[in-house]
């Protein structure tokens, strides 16, 4: 079991052992279980039973991590000072949100110090420095693709122009489809908040800074028909798919239908259409489910949709650890958002900041509403 948690005031690089990757993959996997204990669904479960079953996770799930944070972090606790840490993981590692763990012997968390980034190896930042210090700042803001259109039942299709920016009363989830049968495809349902979300966005910047792509123009053909170069920022607020096994099927749902009604014969933007992009983007937003994860490769790590987004050119890329809730992240994204370009924080400044504001609302307190996003890549 290999970890390296790097922060930047210590320096030569130290080392120490860790625990038997068996152990570390036992917390690992239950803290992880403990956290996304909402996306359970439990068949006959009452509000009541499901509630109770919540906050019972949620109260373990504080133990666990701090008996993690202890196997992981202890060794360096007095070593980490409050710069940035820079976390190459291994293992089932890869799907924890180091940010909500508390430091060492305090009920602080991580993300209450440090700005958090990951990387798939401790070369790989080298090799990014290096592929990026030529290129030239792209000259606008902001490209947005959100709100798909996804089902046949959609009022999109039967009241053109129609919008719905009201949500419904509850949120789903950015990456959870349906069988229409046994092995038929999936079936997604509306993102309502993702709406909100990008127009939330989009308003911080004047118009010629933004292209926004909604609706039926958030498809699979409007990505790879625009030249996404001269864009600083490319987010993506959908449904997201990820293959653990074929990391080639990976991919962000956008719309499966034409303003027509037709059914598009593929509205998925897959791994290998990601590779054959061409970014100018110091940032990549995944607003979407489990978009940070892959299929393990030893010595490289996931493979999967960041993977792709940054050999495609993104310096940084932005993406969820789990299922995450259509509203809590459209907060989150709003709030990220307004500290880059109305503050002018680094992506990593601005998460921290978004998510230690969500952390600190009663109703969103629990890291399951803040912490699924993690930042890869470029920490500065």
């Amino acid at each position: 079991m290999a970890m390296i948690a790097h922060s930047f005031r210590f320096c030569p690089p130290e080392s120490f052992e860790l625990p038997r990757r068996d152990v570390i993959e036992a917390q690992t996997r239950r803290y992880y279980e403990l956290i996304t204990a909402r996306n359970a669904l439990k068949p006959g479960e009452s509000v009541a039973d499901r509630r109770a079953r919540i906050a019972k996770a949620d109260a373990e799930a504080q133990e666990v991590g701090r008996r993690l944070s202890l196997l992981l972090l202890q060794p360096v606790a007095k070593r980490l000072g409050d710069g940035p840490l820079l976390v190459v993981a291994d293992g089932a590692l890869q799907y924890i949100p180091f940010a909500a763990l508390p430091i060492p012997s305090s009920d602080d968390l991580l993300a209450t110090r440090h700005e958090v980034v990951t990387l798939p190896s401790a070369s790989a930042l080298a090799v990014l420095r290096r592929e990026l210090r030529d290129r030239r700042r792209a000259p606008r803001a902001l490209a947005i693709f959100a709100d798909p259109v996804f089902s046949s039942d959609d009022k999109r299709l039967r009241q053109p122009g129609a919008k719905q920016i009201k949500p419904a009363a509850s949120s789903s989830l950015r990456g959870i489809g349906d069988r229409e049968a046994n092995s038929g495809p999936l079936r997604y349902h509306r993102l309502g908040y993702s709406r909100r979300e990008a127009d939330t966005i989009a308003a911080l910047l004047p118009q010629d800074q933004v292209f926004e792509a909604l609706d039926f123009d958030a498809s699979r053909a409007t990505v790879l028909g625009t030249d996404l170069t001269p864009f600083r920022n490319v987010h993506f607020a959908t449904h997201g798919y990820v293959d653990s096994e074929r990391p080639d099927l990976s991919s962000l749902v956008l719309s499966l239908y034409d303003k027509r009604g037709r059914r598009l014969d593929d509205g998925h933007l897959r791994l290998n259409d990601i590779y054959n992009l061409r970014l100018g983007a110091d940032l990549v937003v995944l607003s979407a489910c489990r978009t940070a994860l892959g299929k393990e490769v030893r010595g490289e790590g996931l493979i999967g949709l960041t993977r792709g987004f940054m050999y495609a050119g993104a310096a940084r890329v932005l993406a969820s650890l789990w299922s995450v809730e259509d509203r809590a992240t459209a907060e989150l994204m709003g709030s990220f958002y307004r500290g880059m370009l109305r503050r002018g924080l680094s992506p990593a400044a601005a998460l921290r900041k978004a998510q230690l504001e969500m952390a600190h609302d009663p109703k969103r307190k629990s890291p399951y509403y803040w912490a699924g996003f993690s930042l890869q890549g470029e920490w500065r």
